[in-house]
């Protein structure tokens, strides 16, 4: 079943839950501050379980203490999608557990 593109408004309306998250060149997009690299890089492994349970992948970077997030969906022509919002949701839920803000 494809996977349809949400409108502006639909965005919008998702990102208000989603305190932090922005839309960036058309991404779903956040940054995450942790206490230390190795807090940063446990973060990371979290996030791709997350990622290959939903079977939806993100742009994923790992800093020194710090961890990035753009998602968008390529199936859906690289436009913004409920999977993409799924997606910020997990990771918001476990973020908290490794001390990230």
């Amino acid at each position: 079943m494809p996977v349809e593109p949400l409108s502006p408004q639909e965005i919008e309306e998702r990102l208000a839950a989603l305190p932090g998250w922005s839309l960036d060149a058309g991404r779903l997009t956040r940054s995450y501050r942790l206490g230390s690299h190795f807090a940063a890089t446990a973060m990371v492994v979290h996030i791709a379980q997350v990622q290959e349970e939903l079977d939806h992948h993100s742009d994923l970077t790992l800093g020194y203490n710090t961890v990035a997030l753009a998602v968008h969906t390529h199936s859906a022509g690289g436009a913004v999608t409920e999977k993409d919002v799924e997606l910020a949701r997990r990771v918001e839920d476990l973020a908290a557990g490794h001390g990230a803000h």
